[in-house]
């Protein structure tokens, strides 16, 4: 048995999700940051939300491809 040296919950995808104190279910505003990078996103919908965690994914992973490429 071999083990996975990558974790199944990388730490480069951890995120502190701040609510402003007006949100609502339906009415989600806040802020996502990633506590690694600490980039910030601000967000007025569940779905910009979600549109916020897929961009930070897609720029880890671009972000990697670059340094595989550059080593």
């Amino acid at each position: 048995m071999s083990l996975n040296p990558e974790s199944k919950y990388p730490s480069r995808r951890t995120y502190v999700l701040k609510l402003r104190s007006d949100a609502e279910p339906g009415a989600l505003v806040g802020r996502l940051e990633n506590l690694v990078t600490g980039r910030q996103r601000e967000f007025s919908s569940g779905k910009e939300l979600l549109e916020s965690i897929g961009t930070d994914l897609v720029t880890a992973v671009s972000e990697q491809a670059v340094d595989v490429d550059g080593e």
